[in-house]
């Protein structure tokens, strides 16, 4: 039998890695009248219910979706969170 889990997935810039829009609204958060603002970095967060026969199988399955098509292993880290889903 299956359970539902909502699944959260963070996906960053490495470190190192440059990151233009970051840098872009770091430096127009001073104009906004915002400042003492620094290490601006952009990522994504995705949200989504993944059925699976236990968090251990929908974690198993999330990996390999980031592997596959949400991220870029070459230049990404992904940080998985799983709950059940209400």
């Amino acid at each position: 039998m299956s359970q539902a889990f909502d699944a959260a997935v963070e996906v960053s810039l490495r470190d190192g890695i440059a990151d233009p829009e970051g840098l872009t609204i770091e430096r127009a958060l001073p104009a906004l009248g915002f400042s003492g603002v620094s290490g601006v970095r952009v990522g994504k967060c995705l949200r989504f219910v993944v059925e699976a026969s236990d968090e251990a199988e929908a974690r198993r399955q999330v990996e390999a979706m980031c592997e596959r098509l949400l991220a870029n292993p070459v230049i990404e880290d992904v940080d998985i969170s799983l709950s059940p889903a209400p």
